[in-house]
């Protein structure tokens, strides 16, 4: 190993390889595309950084010299279109290799990269172009995400460059071709770890996205991610399975991964199908991965003796809470423990269950050592333990490497969030006798019903244990006796029909595990529940609906 983390990170960790603190240095003028990618390209030139596969088996893989290379052509390439250091740049490349020339080359230029996804429609990419200021957008050909660009900007009558990957459509650049023209050789652009990087639009579950701007310091930040959560291995392969337009990305496919000098695998896929899926573990012979709930509780209601999965060695989970039914089952089905993990848009990985500690099914783990956290009380008091209140990090002593800089554009306002020395993360938990944090809910989210305060996560996780339930989601609804009362829209599993019987069945079952305040008083069956393009449940969505029905 080249050993390229030891020069900008000291951490202390236990006898048992338990991390206990971490600090940085020499990070005045860090820029990872350099310091990473190109130094690994010069000192272990032919060690795999990423294996790409797209769904009819197609492979590319890239070493680290490959990937500095092309990621250097990039960036003569995009500088020569006019980008510059400042100049914010979409990149809306689905799981495209191109995705990882672009953001390196951007880096490189010292420009600022915000991924998107490539689900956005029209109204979108408006919304994206108004509170973004973009100088371009390098695009993905497939499907109609061009189509929808373009309507957005000649609605808005800006003047956009834009970058096409595959075929491109009239008035766009051609990315594969004239990138290819570009030498693989330039002069360093100086930056300042504290100048903006990268943005990042959030999921928008409540209203507008807000566009969280991060420094160049944010991928030391997930060193942590990578080597004590995700647990990589330098000779593994790491592969987590968000899509390029969202933070988790970048959490599961690049830095911290790249920072461990691991290899990471993409799978270019047009949609998730579970047997398809599942067949990847052992063909590409993948060590850890990462996803999203959801995902493992479509693993945990199939049969897995089908599927080798034997290489293995850790699974993680981060952007919605997990319930413990899901992962016990996936448990007793793999052998493999879950660990799960908190962060979101703003930060980096907050808490987390850390590799080789014994978690607790349906915990978010303890905080990170890089983090000051603390529950506290609607006035900033901090609340008892087993005590429900806001999770917020505490920043009068020290500014956690990761946590965001500001919103940018108007889209929402630093001190609402960031003030007394806190960041307010707008998510509520309790932590237990042992230190571990037990996610309730959004502050928004909280059930208050005669007096008491019911997180909907508690009682999602209830419902959850009953083997026909596929997905649920808990709200509060006007009761003029109780002043809330508790309402679950439920996804029922293929072949489970909804019908009286099953609801008197839920109901029934709800009530001999729960106190009674708890307990779903009204129950709707959906076909699937209201998301964002990010894959969150809109939850002022399924107020709308209970306000209909």
């Amino acid at each position: 190993m080249v050993g390229i983390s030891r020069d900008y990170i000291d951490e202390v960790v236990d006898e048992k390889g338990q991390l206990q603190s971490i600090s940085f240095k020499n990070i005045e003028n860090f820029n990872f595309a350099y310091d990473v990618v190109d130094r690994m390209g010069r000192e272990d030139p032919d060690k795999m950084c990423m294996l790409w596969v797209d769904p009819e088996r197609h492979e590319r893989r890239f070493t680290y010299r490959e990937m500095s290379a092309y990621s250097t052509k990039t960036a003569n390439y995009l500088r020569d279109l006019g980008i510059r250091k400042g100049d914010r740049v979409m990149l809306v490349l689905k799981r495209h290799y191109q995705f990882w020339f672009a953001i390196l080359a951007l880096h490189k230029l010292g420009a600022v990269v915000i991924p998107a996804t490539h689900q956005l429609k029209k109204d979108d990419f408006r919304f994206r172009l108004q509170a973004g200021k973009l100088k371009a957008i390098i695009c993905t050909g497939d499907g109609d995400t061009g189509l929808e660009a373009d309507r957005a900007i000649e609605e808005e009558g800006v003047d956009i460059l834009r970058i096409m990957t595959g075929t491109p459509r009239p008035g766009w650049h051609a990315f594969d071709k004239e990138m290819e023209a570009y030498p693989d050789t330039m002069e360093r652009v100086p930056v300042n770890s504290e100048e903006p990087m990268l943005m990042f639009f959030t999921s928008g579950t409540t209203g507008y996205p807000k566009i969280v701007t991060h420094n160049f310091q944010y991928p030391l930040g997930h060193y942590i991610t990578a080597k004590y959560w995700q647990h990589v291995d330098p000779e593994g392969i790491h592969f987590t399975l968000s899509d390029t337009g969202w933070g988790k990305a970048l959490w599961g496919k690049l830095y911290g991964q790249w920072l461990c000098e691991a290899a990471v695998f993409v799978y270019d896929m047009e949609s998730f199908v579970p047997n398809d899926f599942l067949s990847l573990f052992n063909e590409y012979n993948i060590t850890t991965f990462c996803a999203p709930s959801t995902a493992y509780r479509v693993f945990a209601k199939r049969d897995l003796s089908k599927y080798n999965i034997s290489r293995l060695q850790n699974v993680s989970t981060a952007g919605e809470a997990l319930n413990p039914e899901i992962w016990k089952q996936f448990y007793e089905k793999t052998g493999l423990k879950i660990m799960e993990g908190f962060g979101q848009t703003e930060t980096t990985l907050t808490l987390f269950n850390m590799y080789g500690s014994d978690p607790k099914p349906g915990s978010m783990g303890k905080p990170s050592p890089m983090y000051d956290i603390k529950l506290v009380d609607e006035d900033g008091h901090e609340v008892a333990q087993g005590e429900t209140g806001e999770l917020v990090v505490c920043t009068d002593k020290n500014v956690p490497c990761g946590l965001f800089c500001d919103y940018f554009g108007g889209t929402g306002r630093r001190e609402d969030v960031w003030h007394d020395g806190m960041y307010h993360t707008g998510d509520t938990a309790y932590m237990d006798e042992d230190g571990y944090f037990w996610y309730v809910g959004r502050t928004d989210d909280l059930i208050k019903s005669t007096g008491y305060r019911v997180g909907p996560f508690e009682v999602e996780s209830t419902l959850m244990e009953l083997p026909y339930i596929l997905e649920c989601a808990v709200i509060g609804i006007p009761d003029k006796n109780r002043g809330q009362r508790v309402m679950a829209f439920i996804v029922l599993t293929e072949g489970t029909e909804p019908s009286r019987q099953v609801k008197a069945d839920i109901m029934r079952y709800a009530k001999a595990h729960m106190a009674n305040y708890k307990c779903p008083r009204k129950i709707r069956f959906m076909e699937e529940l209201p998301k964002t393009i990010s894959g969150k449940i809109r939850r002022p969505e399924l107020r709308r609906l209970a306000g209909e029905a």
